[in-house]
């Protein structure tokens, strides 16, 4: 119970500090994620699905909204017929850059409680995250 209920407190939190932006939580992850992520080959829906742990299709329907917006380009992958390169736009890096900002305060602010012990908490995450990705 104490998880769900800091998961809950923890998103409304996140979904303040991006309200500001017209982003929800996943769009942000998609987003920040594909602005950061290696593009030594073109990006797939498939490699930031796994990347960022959520569902290909969900995904793709996060990402139609993204392109909506302006903030993502989806252009014909160079040798997957089947697949779209995705790439931010200018304006969506520039976005992911200040939202992310605005969500690591957001972070530090609701974090803080942990005092000394946040670097072991995050230990344990990453731990869990290991142990359970699919």
């Amino acid at each position: 119970m104490a998880l769900w209920r800091v998961t809950n407190t923890w998103q409304s939190a996140i979904r303040a500090a991006l309200a500001p932006f017209d982003l929800t939580h996943v769009q942000f992850v998609l987003l920040a994620s594909l602005t950061w992520m290696d593009r030594a080959s073109p990006v797939t829906q498939r490699d930031l699905a796994d990347h960022a742990g959520t569902d290909v299709m969900m995904t793709s329907q996060v990402l139609r909204v993204l392109e909506g917006k302006g903030l993502i380009s989806r252009s014909p992958h160079p040798t997957d017929g089947r697949a779209r390169a995705l790439t931010p736009t200018t304006m969506g890096a520039a976005l992911a850059s200040k939202a992310n900002t605005a969500v690591e305060a957001a972070d530090l602010r609701y974090f803080a409680a942990l005092e000394g012990e946040r670097d072991d908490f995050l230990r344990h995450l990453q731990a869990l995250d290991r142990a359970h990705r699919r």
